[in-house]
């Protein structure tokens, strides 16, 4: 299903992920986000390559329980290309 990672902190939206029940129990047993790659069909937890762990606070579902939300504490940038959020190119504006 469909994961939102949120800041705790200020409420930015971080990043868009997928997991399945594994890495949502992973995630519930050490507090750290774990997601499954569809790409890789793996289980990965972020920040274990670059080192930029999220701390999650709370796990929420939307009102269909189809998709999650993440209440982090960030560890570092949780895009890739290092910055702090995946959401950085603008669209549209109106």
């Amino acid at each position: 299903m469909p994961v939102v990672v949120q800041s705790l902190w200020d409420g930015a939206v971080l990043m868009l992920a997928y997991a399945d029940r594994e890495a949502v129990r992973r995630t519930m047993e050490t507090g750290l986000a774990h997601f499954y790659s569809r790409s890789r069909r793996r289980l990965w937890m972020k920040g274990e390559e670059s080192g930029n762990m999220l701390y999650v606070a709370a796990i929420i579902t939307d009102c269909d329980h189809d998709a999650l939300l993440y209440m982090v504490v960030e560890g570092g940038p949780a895009c890739h290309t290092g910055r702090r959020s995946c959401f950085h190119n603008l669209v549209w504006l109106a």
